[in-house]
């Protein structure tokens, strides 16, 4: 990546491409006569027909000829294309459609925040902002993973531990999915801040990562609420672990991320960890 600033005309363009060839023909019921086709997905002329716009605003799209297409045009789209409810909301983003709450993102924790995530102990838990920037944590969670103090602040950072950091990166037992969804959280967060150039330069980083390089090149969208991670410890062992991220609402660039154990032996695993 080689601007400072993400290209939302090319992006909109590469996206809708992407979104169109992934998609199965037979599922549209399409007429026998019209499914001979060369290339994977459905053709330009069919996303119009489904969408009700015309093929050649489809093609000025998607070779980024500068169209914004209205709130109307994008759902369209979205609705065309199947869009899932996070890559709908990027395509929203991308076309600048979707009203923002301004203000610049967050760098330091909010106090009230920070305070609650130190009293959520025993629990694991952090404070990101919508970068992977780690702004505040307590015990359990710097014990359970690495101890932020002794990182740079340019290394504390979600995603850069688990694409670098010697130890976090071979925490993860399934860590291609937990850095395919980082990615997909990253790609959401990038179309909603546009003019984050800190952002930018950090995807740019990543990017010379091969990894994170193949799997940001597919395009996926999600952001994760909740989910599960099994991690090879090197003190506790295995622990399967599920988390819950949630938004506070007069911090909405900021997310508290808590982590807890389902299962009996993970519970045992971490307390015999925490009282070390």
């Amino acid at each position: 990546m080689t601007t400072r600033t993400v290209d939302t005309t090319q992006e909109l363009a590469a996206f809708l491409r992407t979104r169109r060839e992934r998609l199965d023909p037979d599922e549209f019921g399409l007429p026998a006569r019209r499914r001979s086709r060369r290339t994977p997905g459905l053709r330009r002329e069919e996303v119009a027909e489904l969408a009700g716009i015309s093929i050649d605003y489809i093609v000025r799209l998607e070779q980024a000829r500068g169209l914004r297409p209205s709130a109307d045009v994008v759902e369209a789209l979205a609705s065309a294309l199947r869009l899932a409810p996070d890559e709908r909301a990027y395509l929203f983003d991308l076309a600048r459609q979707r009203p923002r709450n301004g203000g610049r993102p967050a760098t330091i924790a909010a106090p009230p925040l920070a305070r609650l995530v130190a009293d959520l102990s025993p629990l694991p838990a952090m404070l990101m902002n919508h970068r992977y920037d780690i702004l505040a944590w307590n015990g359990e969670m710097a014990r359970l993973l690495v101890d932020f103090a002794t990182l740079p602040p340019a290394q504390r950072n979600a995603m850069w531990l688990c694409l670098k950091h010697p130890e976090v990166r071979e925490f993860y037992a399934d860590r291609e999915r937990v850095i395919r969804e980082g990615i997909a959280h990253l790609r959401a967060a990038w179309a909603a801040h546009p003019d984050d150039e800190a952002l930018t330069d950090l995807i740019a980083e990543f990017t010379a990562d091969r990894e994170f390089a193949r799997l940001w090149a597919e395009r996926d969208v999600k952001v994760n609420g909740r989910g599960r991670k099994v991690m090879r410890h090197p003190e506790a062992g295995v622990l399967d672990l599920h988390y819950e991220v949630l938004t506070p609402l007069q911090d909405q660039d900021q997310r508290l991320v808590i982590y807890h154990a389902m299962a009996e032996d993970s519970r045992s695993a971490l307390d015999r960890l925490f009282t070390e």
